[in-house]
């Protein structure tokens, strides 16, 4: 597991002061590198400095993403900001998706707004110690033997609820939803899946050129479970 993920956290406090023109032109580079979980999937991400809702976080920058709607559009833009949360965590940056906050001023594109991610220099603690995580065991999530599933346990989720599982199988791994109650769903709405996008980058972070995802005709049925897809190892890259 990548160390990064072992001690990675939201960080809700931030040196309000703009970061240089350098870091964010290395933010604007790392950006346009991402790999996407649904490569079909047209998606947006751009920095602003303005961001609006009841439970906003106030930080200097922030990633606003857009995608189109098309099934796994939530799930794609979990994956491809979790790569970006990563990076500000391995590079002296703090990071925090924001569920309820929208877009303080017009986007550049032209595609739904979807979440943002409020990034910038901490002011609290960066880092935290592994024994810090509140999080469900494995065993909640879970089904089947693959160290990867523990990198799955560690990642964020909205209000922690964690509300994935996976089964891992012959080198497979088949990804779930939970289904919710209904006040859990209108709680939580879009962001069950884009946390199960954060969860998979977890999951393969260090291996995006070496996996697929896609609809697996093995894949288990499980009661109380609806089924997203199955990540593949050792097959050159998202397909």
């Amino acid at each position: 597991m990548n160390e990064i993920i072992r001690k990675r956290k939201s960080v809700r406090k931030y040196d309000l002061t703009p970061l240089d023109a350098a870091t964010l032109e290395a933010v604007r580079a790392e950006i346009a590198g991402v790999k996407p979980l649904y490569p079909d999937v047209k998606f947006s991400v751009e920095i602003t400095s303005k961001t609006k809702g009841i439970l906003g976080v106030k930080a200097p920058h922030f990633l606003i993403f857009g995608s189109e709607n098309k099934p796994g559009s939530h799930e794609n833009i979990g994956f491809i900001g979790q790569q970006l949360d990563l990076y500000f965590s391995a590079n002296g940056l703090g990071a925090c998706w924001l569920g309820a906050s929208k877009p303080g001023e017009a986007m550049e594109s032209d595609l739904p707004y979807v979440i943002a991610l409020a990034f910038g220099k901490p002011a609290e603690p960066l880092h935290r110690e592994l024994s810090a995580f509140k999080r469900k065991p494995l065993s909640a999530i879970s089904e089947g033997n693959d160290p990867r599933l523990e990198a799955a346990r560690l990642a964020p989720s909205g209000v922690n609820m964690q509300n994935w599982y996976f089964i891992a199988d012959d080198g497979k791994i088949h990804c779930y939803l939970k289904k919710p109650n209904p006040l859990v769903g209108l709680m939580l709405g879009k962001m069950s899946r884009i946390d199960l996008g954060i969860a998979i980058c977890h999951i393969v972070y260090g291996e995006l050129e070496n996996f697929s995802f896609a609809e697996a005709g093995d894949a288990p049925v499980r009661k109380g479970l609806i089924y997203a897809g199955t990540i593949t190892f050792g097959t050159g890259g998202v397909q």
